[in-house]
C-alpha cells in the first residue's frame, strides 16, 4: 500500500490535518525485523486495529467500480472474489481490477489470484460444495481442515507430558474459536466424523498414561467395561491407536468428554 496514494485520498475525506499527520506518523512507524527496526516506507502494520479501515478506504473506489457494473462480489481488506457467469467475463474482470488496482500502485499476486470455478476457489477459509438435489452449500476448506487437524495433532500429542485433563484445556479454548468461525459450514457429517477422530486421539492420551495392563484393566472396570473386553484392552494397552478404537463408549462416552468441555464441532 503506497503511502501518499493513500494520504491523497484520505485528505479527500478528512479535513483536520493534524489527523492527517497524526495517520501518517502511524503508517511510518518502524518494524522490528530480526531484532533490528526498520523504517515503514510502505504497507500498514500488520494486525494494527486501523489498518482495515485504511485497506477499504483505499480500496473503496474499486469496490464502487464492481457495483456500478453490476458484478457480485465479496471482499476483506486485499482479498476479493468476484463472480461472473463465464470464463471470458472472469478474464475481462480480471483485466478490469488489474489496472484499477496499477492506479493505486498495487500489484495483483498472480500466484494467488486466478480466474477459474467458484467451487475451486475458497474465501477466508470457506467454499463451496453441491449437496445432493443440487443445493449450494458452504464449507470449511480443505486448506482450514488441515490446519485445524495440524493445530489439534500438536495439542493432543501423547508425548508433551500433559495429563488429559490440561490437554483438555488446551483443546477447548482452540476449539471454541475455530467452531465460532466456522460455525456457517454446511457439512455435519464432515464435522461428526471429526469429532470423533478427536475424542480417539484424547482416547489414547489416557490409555499411554495408564501405562500398565493392570491399571487399565482396573480403570475399565471402574468404568463399566466387562472382564472380556477390558483384559482384551489391557494385553494390548501399548498398542494406542489401535487399543483407543476399543475403548468403548460405556467407557468413554460423549458425554465423557462433554464434561472436558470439548466442544462438539457438529451438531
Amino acid at each position: 500500500m503506497n503511502h501518499d496514494v493513500l494520504m491523497g485520498r484520505l485528505a479527500k475525506r478528512i479535513d483536520d490535518k493534524r489527523a492527517l499527520r497524526l495517520i501518517r506518523r502511524y503508517l511510518e512507524a518502524g518494524m522490528m525485523a530480526d531484532g533490528v527496526v526498520m523504517a515503514r516506507e510502505e504497507g500498514t502494520p500488520q494486525g494494527g486495529p486501523l489498518s482495515p479501515l485504511l485497506a477499504n478506504v483505499l480500496l473503496d473506489e474499486v469496490d464502487k467500480d464492481l457495483e456500478r457494473n453490476g458484478h457480485a462480489f465479496a471482499r476483506y481488506a486485499d482479498d476479493c472474489n468476484v463472480y461472473v457467469r463465464s470464463k471470458r467475463a472472469g478474464e475481462r474482470i480480471m483485466e478490469r481490477l488489474t489496472k484499477l488496482y496499477g492506479n493505486l500502485r498495487l500489484k495483483v499476486n498472480a500466484n494467488k489470484s486466478a480466474v477459474a470455478s467458484a467451487f475451486e476457489r475458497d474465501f477466508l477459509g470457506f467454499g463451496f460444495w453441491v449437496a445432493p438435489g443440487g443445493e449450494v452449500k458452504i464449507r470449511a476448506s480443505k486448506k482450514a481442515m488441515r490446519k485445524l487437524k495440524d493445530r489439534v495433532r500438536k495439542l493432543t500429542c501423547r508425548n508433551n507430558g500433559r495429563s488429559l485433563k490440561q490437554t483438555a484445556e488446551k483443546l477447548r479454548s482452540y476449539l471454541h474459536g475455530w467452531r465460532g468461525y466456522f460455525r456457517l459450514a454446511q457439512t455435519p457429517q464432515v464435522m461428526t466424523t471429526t469429532d470423533e477422530w478427536i475424542r480417539h486421539r484424547l482416547r489414547v492420551i489416557q490409555l499411554k498414561q495408564w501405562k500398565r495392563g493392570r491399571t487399565a484393566y482396573r480403570e475399565l472396570r471402574a468404568r463399566g467395561v466387562s472382564h472380556d473386553t477390558a483384559i482384551g484392552i489391557a494385553l494390548h494397552v501399548r498398542s494406542w491407536w489401535r487399543t483407543a478404537a476399543q475403548l468403548t463408549h460405556v467407557a468413554f462416552p460423549k458425554r465423557f468428554f462433554d464434561e472436558l468441555g470439548i466442544p462438539r464441532l457438529g451438531r
